[in-house]
């Protein structure tokens, strides 16, 4: 991790160094002799312009001597106080960056703490593992979509950042000026000038254990490029924010594989049952969680409704929830008429081999012949129906959740729908989502399931879409919750 307080001390150290020789300057400024007080100093011989030529100005002064007019401590005090001012930018710019916990927001830090530090106005990083394990994500700032799809057509190797991605030998980033009438590639010339960017700086993204990760690239609007100091604090700040998204993909990766897994524990395609129709949403919050649903075809025509939520995150609550409704579908079909007994072999068996987790789950039977619904729920959300003239949630009695109890029993609910109702199930993982109370969060779905247009009633897709719409005006993919969102609906006709 870059270090940016010891930065400033080794900066401050020379700066103190170099005060220590400021007597120096003053012998210089003063035409006296270096280290010997102004009282002791005997005549000198004239000088050109108050500088005495016979004395070398000292090895670590870059910079002419200041004139007499200007003190020469006030030459290191502003030297010391820009110094200490990049580093304090520069450790600001890291603790932002230090606080993004998903990939999508560091890349948008980088590109605009970078742009600040170059002095550009625009940019793009583009980030594809040298491994090939992915993900492989581009991310801009202030370019839409179809500007990256410009860029994107400008061969690799024309580009600083191409030549980055691809690991040719001369990938070490720099400048693109446009106005270089050999060096610039006839195609890159043109997307330039169409987005408007006269030259760009680009600067790679590896660490020593990943590899290279990526490329970020900064344009400007004119012709221009980073000068000494502005190529210098972005290196370091580049340099920290690899290993922070090195951090980040491998997260990022994990994160995939859960959800890829719970996404296979889960139905693949939805069951065709007679006089019902069927639609489902699953999305796995960023740790991997424990909820599931299921649909189930049962003897005589029936259908099993099934949607809960394992306690705990990550693998092990995925390997939870795969082993629970696994079991559930056994106890379905077994005893499927009784949702009560179902629920009671659920407990029983969560309670003998993982008597450290608990779950809710609401299981219903349902007869589409005869639009009948018997349905029982172990401390999880009530249904909700969804229809013409009503949109109501299901009373249900008030259980505590499997495996909280020596013995679970709760009495069952016997529900008859109407032509086009739907019945939506669904977990807590939406109420939460929405950040807000319980009691607000239930009257907002409620809102939201009451909206839903005529048209598009009798499309259970369509009624889930409006619904996660309206309750999460966000979108269920970037809201910040951490939790499962499951559900699943039942029109009958």
């Amino acid at each position: 991790m870059l270090d940016i307080p010891s930065l400033v001390r080794v900066h401050v150290d020379a700066l103190i160094a170099a005060q220590n020789d400021m007597g120096v300057c003053d012998a210089i400024a003063q035409n006296r002799p270096v280290g010997k007080p102004a009282a002791m100093s005997a005549p000198h011989l004239p000088k050109v312009a108050g500088i005495d030529p016979a004395v070398p100005p000292p090895a670590h002064t870059h910079a002419p001597l200041p004139s007499p007019a200007t003190p020469p401590g006030a030459v290191l005090q502003d030297r010391l106080a820009g110094w200490v001012s990049d580093l304090t930018t520069l450790h600001e710019l890291t603790e932002r960056l230090a606080r993004t916990t998903v990939l999508g927001d560091a890349l948008d830090e980088l590109l605009k703490a970078g742009a600040a530090l170059v002095g550009a106005r625009r940019g793009l990083v583009v980030l594809e593992p040298s491994d090939g394990l992915g993900p492989a994500v581009t991310n801009g700032l202030g370019l839409a979509h179809a500007d990256l799809g410009h860029i994107e057509t400008v061969p690799r190797s024309a580009t600083a950042y191409g030549r980055i991605l691809d690991g040719l030998p001369d990938a070490d980033g720099g400048s693109d000026l446009m106005a270089d009438p050999d060096g610039i590639d006839p195609r890159h010339r043109e997307v330039a000038a169409r987005l408007g960017y006269a030259a760009s700086y680009a600067l790679p993204l590896s660490t020593e254990t990943a590899g290279r990760l990526g490329a970020a690239v900064w344009l400007y609007d004119e012709s221009a490029e980073p000068v000494e100091r502005q190529r210098h604090l972005a290196g370091l700040y580049v340099r920290y924010a690899a290993e922070h998204l090195a951090r980040l993909v491998e997260l990022e990766r994990a994160r995939i594989h859960v959800a890829t897994v719970a996404e296979e524990l889960l139905p693949s395609r939805l069951p065709r049952v007679a006089r019902v129709q069927l639609a489902a949403r699953h999305r796995t919050g960023p740790r991997g969680g424990g909820d599931w649903y299921d649909a189930l075809p049962l003897p005589e025509g029936a259908l099993g409704l099934a949607v809960g939520s394992v306690t705990g995150a990550g693998p092990s609550a995925v390997a939870a929830m795969g082993r629970l409704r696994a079991s559930l579908r056994a106890y379905a079909v077994m005893e499927g008429e009784d949702p009560v007994a179902v629920l009671s072999d659920l407990e029983l068996l969560l309670r003998l081999t993982e008597p450290a987790r608990s779950a809710t789950a609401l299981f219903a039977y349902c007869e589409p012949a005869r639009r009948k619904i018997v349905l029982a729920g172990a401390g999880h959300a009530p249904p909700l129906v969804i229809g013409d003239r009503r949109t109501e949630f299901v009373e249900t009695s008030l259980s505590a959740p499997l495996g909280m109890l020596a013995c679970w029993e709760a009495p069952s609910v016997e529900l008859s729908p109407d032509p086009g109702e739907t019945v939506l199930l669904y977990t807590d993982g939406l109420l939460h989502r929405t950040g807000e109370p319980m009691d607000r969060a239930f009257a907002r779905l409620h809102a939201a399931a009451a909206s839903v247009p005529r048209a598009i009633r009798d499309d259970p897709d369509a009624v889930l879409d409006h619904v996660l719409r309206t309750v999460l005006p966000d979108g269920l993919d970037e809201t910040d919750g951490a939790e499962d969102v499951v559900m699943l609906a039942a029109r009958f006709a």
